[in-house]
């Protein structure tokens, strides 16, 4: 039977990505900190479950919808190279390691760019503390060398699905607030969920693809286009703009950081297009279409 590792597999996009493994005949194994699942640690089990695996998939890590608190910080870095070592030395101690090894990154790596987009090939490493964390987290998935495993780290865009971002952005426009977010001009990098499974099990598919790949769909929008699209499929005419200071003032409240919205992620999926990957999901305005339409039963 085929099997497939998930690591961190508790969260937002391996509860989505789990059915859809079983769906294909997988036999789905998760480690996470919840329990009924394998511990971190327990080193024997994760070798176990990761010997004669197809794929390892690790999208463990603490979330960044918070405040940057020293404590948070430190959460944030270790839950994703601590997590990442322990998956490493899991793989060399395996008899028959899995053939591919696929790390979440994450999109955010690249700098605030509303002048041009960024690739794989020329895309501009930013600074600051999540460039930090996105910089270490691929340093200690690639400080292993593999000999019968593949590497490829996905950085992944802002995931639209059931769930996720779509909560509070849809509770936004549903109160009304549904208007641009700071200046409204920044780059909004997505990919929808599915578009997300599907490359996944394209890099498993070809053989020939290591390395860094940008997971994000190749038609990114700006925020205002973002609330405007939200607005027309939850048929809300009015949206009130937040101001810059406005969100800084409401993230202390909800105790996140306004990078979250006002950073300018523009981001193309280069590479894993010119290796003939298609999206589903091209644009924005079919992604929310799908994730709005009425659910069968």
């Amino acid at each position: 039977m085929k099997k497939v590792v998930l690591a961190g597999g508790t969260g937002f996009v391996g509860q989505d990505f789990a059915p859809r493994f079983k769906k294909l005949g997988y036999d789905v194994r998760v480690v996470s900190r919840q329990s009924g699942h394998i511990s971190w640690e327990d080193r024997t089990a994760i070798i176990e479950a990761l010997e004669g695996a197809d794929m390892l998939i690790n999208l463990a890590g603490k979330s960044v919808n918070c405040r940057y608190t020293d404590e948070n910080r430190k959460m944030i870095m270790d839950s994703r190279t601590e997590t990442t070592h322990i998956l490493g030395e899991a793989v060399l101690s395996c008899v028959h390691p899995p053939g591919l090894w696929i790390n979440s990154s994450t999109a955010t790596i690249y700098r605030h760019a509303e002048d041009r987009p960024m690739t794989e090939q020329d895309g501009e490493i930013g600074s600051g503390f999540s460039v930090e964390v996105a910089k270490a987290w691929e340093q200690a998935f690639f400080g292993f060398k593999l000999p019968s495993t593949r590497q490829i780290a996905l950085r992944i865009a802002i995931v639209l699905g059931e769930g996720g971002v779509m909560e509070p952005l849809t509770n936004l426009v549903r109160f009304g607030l549904g208007g641009a977010q700071g200046a409204g001009t920044q780059k909004f990098s997505w990919i929808h969920i599915e578009d997300l499974f599907r490359m996944v099990m394209f890099v498993h598919e070809h053989p020939e693809l290591e390395g860094v790949y940008n997971a994000s769909s190749p038609r990114p929008v700006t925020n205002s286009e973002l609330m405007a699209s939200l607005r027309k499929q939850m048929n809300v005419r009015i949206g009130l703009p937040s101001p810059r200071w406005v969100l800084e003032l409401g993230a202390i409240f909800i105790r996140t950081e306004t990078e979250l919205v006002l950073k300018s992620r523009w981001v193309i999926p280069d590479r894993i297009e010119k290796a003939g990957f298609t999206f589903n999901y091209a644009s924005l305005d079919t992604a929310l279409a799908d994730l709005f339409k009425p659910k069968n039963g």
